[in-house]
């Protein structure tokens, strides 16, 4: 019997390990591949940025969640292509968005004025 048991736990820890290869499969990243992920997102961000003639910093500020030391890279190595190669920015085409107005701002905007000016059926008086 304890062989049994032994060949029971080999065939279930080989099912654990390949049930656990197939992870990428599923869409499940390891930490490894997430960290490539975010390394490649924030180059081909920093290049897009000085592509488009965008200061580091500005670039930095626009891409709050990008990973910085990868935006630099990206930026620095457009920098050394466009230059080695005589490449002038390209200006963008698309304007940038307005920027949205503060959550504050708009919570106070939206509130009736609390000093009685507005609407006198916006808040009808008790009736006795």
């Amino acid at each position: 019997m304890p062989a049994d048991k032994h060949r029971m736990r080999k065939s279930i820890l080989l099912l654990t390990l390949l049930a656990l290869a197939g992870c990428d499969q599923l869409g499940i990243e390891s930490p490894a591949t997430t960290k490539a992920r975010v390394e490649a997102d924030g180059k081909a961000i920093g290049g897009a940025c000085r592509h488009a003639g965008r200061a580091i910093e500005d670039c930095y500020t626009l891409n709050k969640k990008a990973d910085k030391a990868a935006i630099y890279a990206g930026w620095r190595e457009m920098q050394e292509y466009m230059a080695e190669n005589k490449l002038e920015p390209v200006v963008p085409v698309i304007p940038p968005e307005p920027p949205k107005p503060p959550k504050a701002a708009k919570a106070a905007a939206s509130k009736p004025a609390a000093d009685g000016e507005g609407d006198a059926e916006a808040s009808p008086a008790p009736k006795h």
